[in-house]
């Protein structure tokens, strides 16, 4: 529930819109709804601006099916990170619309729109980095920035980058993923007057 949500319901409470009972009844889950093997933290969006996500490695499909479930009757978006395609199947069952990318192993369920933030840039030094990289594209456009993604672009092929000079001035957040050598995040690091989240 946003913080806009529960201004919402208090209003429609003090205008006698909506019954106390009701109100009640959508407030139950609050701070969280325990599930027997996790609890689902429902007001950390009132707390933190953004709901809970969900860490897929180590669950099984059905309880990452059951906590989404849960986010989602709550009135909250979807993110599971580290997931399967099993997880995925077995999140459709509550979620029919429920998009999974096997890149960056993300299964997001979006109901509303996220507010936009910045562009974000999304570097990695080679293809063995994609994995890492989709992981942080797709959890970023999941909470509302616009993403640019840079792919290939490591110090090994210096000019690669230089090439994208345009692009670099018009992030606001650069997350640069760089496995094997490492070297990457600062070579964006003296190009940029931005943070960089090196990975």
């Amino acid at each position: 529930m946003t913080p806009a949500e529960l201004k919402a319901l208090l209003e429609a409470v003090a205008r006698h819109e909506l019954p106390v009972d009701d109100a009640v009844a959508r407030l139950r889950h609050l701070p969280s709804e325990d599930l027997g093997f996790a609890q689902v933290d429902h007001d950390r969006e009132l707390r933190q601006g953004v709901a809970e996500v969900v860490y897929g490695a180590g669950k099984t499909p059905a309880q990452v099916a059951q906590i989404a479930g849960a986010l989602l009757a709550a009135g909250s978006n979807v993110l599971v990170t580290r997931a399967s395609a099993e997880m995925a199947a077995a999140v459709r069952d509550v979620a029919p619309d429920a998009a999974f990318a096997p890149v960056g192993a993300l299964i997001t369920v979006v109901r509303r729109p996220p507010p936009r933030l910045g562009v974000v840039g999304v570097l990695c030094a080679g293809t063995s980095d994609l994995p890492i990289a989709e992981e942080a594209a797709g959890s970023a456009a999941f909470f509302g920035a616009e993403v640019v993604r840079l792919t290939d672009v490591g110090v090994a092929g210096l000019h690669r980058l230089l090439g994208h000079r345009e692009t670099l001035a018009r992030l606001a957040v650069a997350i640069v993923v760089a496995g094997m050598e490492g070297a990457l995040p600062s070579v964006v690091g003296g190009l940029v007057s931005i943070p960089v989240v090196a990975v």
